[in-house]
């Protein structure tokens, strides 16, 4: 069982001190900080390279597991936009560049817009979030994500009453994205969140890992970590935000919805039609563990599911 504090119940000697921290992982590295926020300052080729991720906070939204190995992180990965093997991202998004990142706000709001990455992060500090990332193909990391909480992000632009999704869409570009090329999945790239789940405030809205710039095949420079829920539901390479009133339509639903619902928590009760939930992988390790509700996230989220059948609304 992974035990997982309320933040209520987080205190400052919970956190590891930073010192043991760097060098228990050996992956810090640190520059000159700036003050305690995130700097976004002439944004430069791939994966934000100028990103200065030395003045972020450690957040008492933690796992104490064991992380996984960074090349591990950024070498087993699922964005069908460079490739659907597991290498293929690492192999063919290093050239991926995003400069001048936008991001467009729009739908059941009052204050829509195309934001930077600078207007998106500017007042906000940075935080380091220890996450457990499982995959529906029953294989899960530990990873120290840097970003915001989303909801944060989301108030800014004042949805109204009759928001009650939220929609994102990853950039569509056959040319910088190759394995758009290939009609493996219906593109753009669609996910969706129940406005309750957008708000939570474990949803991450991330643009680092291992105290580092996003790498290009984790999503840079901007991606959803939403912890309770399976992989595919954390989209990579954000372009677009919408507020809706109905309920959005997501990637991998459209492609099999016998498979894929729109909830995707984690449930080992729920088996996908082709293998068990029951159990995981974690990369790098070879025995299999039994699977946690929830990802382990139970007490901060099982109460917004609360009278819902999640065997039929999975």
């Amino acid at each position: 069982m992974i035990k997982i504090k309320k933040a209520s119940d987080c205190r400052e000697s919970d956190i590891t001190p930073e010192p043991v921290y760097k060098k228990r992982r050996e992956f810090m590295k640190t520059s000159s900080a700036i003050g305690t926020g995130l700097v976004l300052g002439g944004l430069q080729g791939n994966a934000l390279a100028a990103l200065d991720v030395s003045g972020f906070k450690k957040s008492g939204y933690t796992t104490d597991e064991e992380l996984t190995e960074f090349k591990d992180a950024t070498r087993y990965n699922n964005f069908y936009e460079f490739g659907t093997a597991k290498e293929d991202p690492a192999s063919n998004a290093g050239n991926f560049n995003t400069d001048d990142w936008r991001i467009s706000i729009s739908g059941e709001c009052d204050n829509p817009g195309v934001i930077s990455l600078e207007d998106l992060m500017q007042g906000h500090t940075i935080e380091e979030r220890v996450y457990r990332l499982r995959c529906v193909e029953a294989w899960s990391m530990v990873i120290p994500w840097l970003g915001v909480p989303l909801a944060s992000i989301l108030q800014q632009f004042k949805p109204n009453s009759r928001a009650k999704y939220v929609a994102f869409k990853t950039l569509l570009d056959p040319e910088r994205m190759p394995g758009q090329q290939r009609s493996v999945l219906d593109w753009p790239y669609i996910e969706g969140l129940r406005m309750d789940e957008a708000m939570n405030p474990l949803t991450l809205l991330a643009v680092g890992m291992y105290g580092k710039p996003m790498p290009n095949q984790n999503g840079a420079p901007v991606r959803l970590v939403v912890p309770w829920k399976y992989g595919f539901k954390s989209i990579k390479s954000i372009v677009s935000i919408e507020f809706t009133e109905t309920q959005p339509k997501t990637t991998w639903n459209i492609l099999s919805p016998g498979e894929y619902g729109f909830y995707s928590n984690v449930n080992p009760e729920v088996s996908h039609p082709r293998w068990s939930q029951a159990k995981e992988r974690r990369i790098g390790n070879f025995f299999r563990r039994d699977t946690v509700m929830f990802n382990g996230y139970a007490d901060e989220v099982a109460a917004m599911y609360t009278g819902m059948d999640l065997k039929k609304q999975f």
